[in-house]
């Protein structure tokens, strides 16, 4: 299995490698107040990948730090409910506590 993810890695690298020799052509990016810039396409085209890829893992983070939060929440209110409910059962007339083993 080993081999067949790095025969496909290799050729998606080979892909991707030929895809950028045949882009070298330069383009110029205009922004406003008459500002330019001039890059080979396949600069452009990597840069706006990697700040793609840069917004994605924020947001992903951004999203996961919220979801630790949750837990964090719900493992505390799961706590204080087994709290109750213990004392609950050891309030109980008749009833002998319950002991975990």
């Amino acid at each position: 299995m080993r081999i067949v993810t790095w025969t496909l890695r290799l050729i998606i690298f080979l892909f991707l490698l030929a895809f950028a020799a045949k882009n070298i052509a330069p383009v110029t990016l205009n922004f406003y107040f008459d500002r330019s810039w001039q890059a080979p396409l396949v600069v452009v085209l990597f840069g706006f990948f990697a700040a793609g890829a840069l917004f994605g893992v924020v947001a992903m983070v951004s999203m996961l730090l919220g979801q630790r939060r949750e837990i964090q929440r719900l493992r505390r209110e799961v706590r204080g409910h087994a709290k109750a409910t213990e004392a609950a059962r050891a309030a109980e007339p008749g009833r002998p506590p319950v002991v975990d083993a």
